[in-house]
């Protein structure tokens, strides 16, 4: 990609949100590599620059195969200091290209194989998320998985967790993993649960599968937010209805064209979709896996749809009208995110 400087540069300088962001598809490299010597965990690839390369997903895969990279993170990620460690420095990262508000997801039943319990790395990646905030002062808050594959009584049990550590750093609940094979509705107790609990829902939906798994997230789940949708355009009268109801769908477009979610970036939905009116907001999903950040997203999204830059603070305030926030506090955040961004001059 050619940079113009300038651009990006501005771009850097938004305040600058991520609802869609995956803690164990966010880790440095290095970190891989320091915490796999520290565990004597053996990495399938002992070259820094073959293991970085993997980890990138360079190539088109399916989504199948784009998730085998999670295998290599996820192993070194079992015990509270690493979970902890991880959380902050992805904290870190997004505060160093000026995310105000990042919204962390992970699925705590994923970190279970040596032992650790499901609260306790969950009161890890509370932990790194705090201790950035006091350090950088990027806040925001924790997602909870379920995982589409796994049992649904896992999911239920997942819930609970939620509903526990609701207002203590859990903001929300999701279902991630392979779409196809796996409905949504399969985890509808899970999702009555939280519902009941009244904590906030995005699922992960139409990105590998049809417009069915989008309706199932919303009106079998309840979800406030849809994760890529990109197959939403198949279903006219679905898609009014997430405009109509103001479901924001959370764009991933570096993730959706390494996944096969759409053939490239000029058959991305996500032009047609913000021409249609649709709520969006543009998101970094694996910031290792997609070697991507925010200022990349919407560079990306400024230069491949003949955006402006009108058009990029208004989707960036799009995002920050969608956060899993409570609406005096989201409000307020809005309008100061506004002002700021009015102090930008026109490019």
């Amino acid at each position: 990609m050619n940079i113009d400087k300038k651009l990006w540069d501005t771009i850097h300088a938004f305040p600058k949100i991520d609802l869609h962001c995956h803690l164990d598809g966010s880790v440095r490299p290095d970190t891989i590599r320091e915490l796999a010597e520290q565990n004597n965990i053996e990495l399938p690839y002992k070259d820094p620059e073959s293991l970085t390369r993997y980890l990138h997903c360079e190539d088109s895969v399916s989504l199948p195969d784009y998730l085998k990279r999670f295998d290599i993170t996820l192993s070194v990620m079992q015990d509270p200091q690493s979970v902890e460690r991880v959380a902050y420095e992805l904290c870190e990262d997004a505060a160093a290209e000026n995310v105000r508000w990042l919204e962390v997801r992970y699925s705590p039943i994923l970190h279970i194989k040596k032992g650790m319990k499901t609260m306790d790395n969950l009161e890890a990646v509370i932990r790194g998320m705090r201790r950035a905030e006091r350090d950088f002062g990027i806040r925001g808050g924790v997602i909870i998985c379920g995982m589409r594959s796994y049992d649904p009584a896992i999911s239920v049990e997942l819930a609970e967790l939620a509903v526990a550590y609701k207002n203590r750093g859990v903001i929300g609940f999701d279902l991630a993993g392979p779409e196809e094979n796996y409905p949504a509705k399969a985890h509808e107790e899970a999702f009555r649960l939280v519902l009941k609990n009244n904590v906030n829902i995005t699922i992960h939906a139409g990105e590998a599968y049809g417009p069915e798994s989008i309706h199932q997230a919303v009106h079998y789940c309840g979800a406030h937010r849809i994760g890529h949708g990109t197959h939403l355009p198949e279903d006219g009268g679905l898609m009014n209805y997430i405009n109509d109801h103001r479901i924001c769908l959370e764009i991933c477009l570096t993730s959706n064209i390494q996944t096969r979610s759409v053939k490239s970036i000029k058959h991305h939905p996500f032009k047609f979709f913000r021409d249609y009116g649709l709520r969006l907001s543009l998101n970094t999903d694996n910031r290792l896996m997609s070697d991507t950040s925010v200022t990349r997203e919407l560079y990306l999204a400024y230069t491949s749809f003949q955006l402006n830059i009108e058009d990029i603070k208004s989707i960036i305030i799009d995002g920050f009208k969608s956060a899993f926030i409570h609406h005096r506090e989201r409000k307020e955040m809005v309008i100061g995110v506004a002002k700021e961004l009015d102090k930008f001059i026109r490019l």
